[in-house]
């Protein structure tokens, strides 16, 4: 949760906000038992996630391993999470043999997937979104999981209706969409015929300030270039705010899965925010396609509800990214791809 409505200067300083541990996850690591095991960690959410789950397992009096897991192509992901308290162990999740030797820690976070490259690798974005949770449910039969998915197995929905709820039925398009769905069908599954504790978190989308929706469409106006407004509207979430939710999740596992949505809650439109980003970095938008009446939008409310409403407004966050852009801080190159509207990813 930012403690201030100044925008952190430097990396580290953003490090520290998106890791900063909610009095209410304090107190969901204190009830939660047992180590935690991050599977995927070394995506762009993964190290600040498995942080604030250290920290606030620390702040709750908690002695508790956090173990990241993933490929680390990047070795200084490794000290990183290291300095940070976090375990870490390389190794391919698709590697049988690598996924038996992985400790026994009562406490999963799910966030091993493929998405973008999905297009032109469908294979393997099966085999990794599908085939892998099965092998992990069957290497950790009693541990409580909270997996990761995605507002993508909704399909598009109409702006005027508020966006998807947990109870609408999934309409993917698209194979990635498709496979998200089938991850959770493994869970599904296994949470019934075992008995095994699953949240999933359907996420739709974080924002850290080096990468997300709004840097997208921050990162086009600063260098001049036409916005697709053929995905008109959007949802947004601080990436703080993710974390935070997404460990709380623990606390709603249950048998049958339990889904919760993950995001904001308004319904942003795309060219109200683009002006708004325009007029904070000096920039006029320009504009290209025309505006549909549908697309991929959650509603968040029974999460905010039952887990608490995000401590930062979309206004901070548009503000926060625009000052970020403005000084040239470092970003990710990792666009959302969020204006695809036939699931290519």
């Amino acid at each position: 949760m930012p403690p201030t409505t100044d925008c952190p200067e430097t990396e580290p300083a953003l490090e520290d906000l998106l890791s900063a541990p909610t009095p209410a996850v304090i107190e969901s690591m204190r009830r939660i038992e047992g180590d935690i095991l991050v599977l995927g960690v070394a995506g762009k959410m993964g190290p600040s996630l498995a942080r604030m789950a250290k920290r606030a397992s620390e702040a709750a009096g908690v002695s508790r391993r956090v173990i990241g897991v993933a490929r680390f192509s990047d070795a200084g992901a490794i000290a990183q999470l290291n300095g940070w308290g976090v375990e870490t162990v390389r190794a391919d999740l698709l590697d049988e043999r690598a996924l038996q030797s992985l400790p026994d820690v009562p406490n999963i976070l799910f966030m091993a997937a493929m998405k973008f490259g999905a297009t032109g690798n469908e294979a393997l974005t099966w085999e990794m979104n599908v085939a892998l949770p099965a092998l992990v449910c069957r290497r950790f039969p009693r541990s409580r999981i909270a997996a990761f998915s995605t507002g993508n197995v909704y399909g598009l929905v109409p702006a005027t209706g508020g966006g998807s709820r947990e109870t609408d039925p999934p309409n993917p398009a698209g194979e990635y969409a498709m496979s998200c769905l089938g991850r959770e069908r493994i869970f599904q599954h296994h949470a019934l015929a075992r008995r095994q504790p699953v949240v999933f978190i359907r996420l739709n989308y974080a924002c850290d300030l080096r990468y997300g929706v709004l840097v997208d469409l921050a990162e086009k106006i600063a260098g001049d270039e036409a916005i697709d407004l053929g995905m008109p509207w959007f949802n947004t979430i601080w990436q703080g705010d993710a974390n935070a939710h997404s460990l709380q999740a623990f606390d709603h596992a249950g048998t049958p899965a339990r889904i919760l949505n993950v995001t904001g809650p308004r319904i942003l439109r795309v060219r109200d925010v683009c002006e708004r980003l325009g007029a904070l970095l000096g920039r006029e938008p320009r504009f290209t396609g025309e505006e549909r009446p549908d697309a991929l939008l959650s509603d968040a409310r029974e999460t905010h509800r039952l887990l608490g409403a995000p401590a930062m407004s979309e206004e901070q966050l548009i503000r926060w990214v625009a000052e970020w852009v403005r000084r040239g801080g470092r970003t990710l190159g990792k666009a959302t791809k969020f204006e695809s509207r036939d699931g290519r990813f």
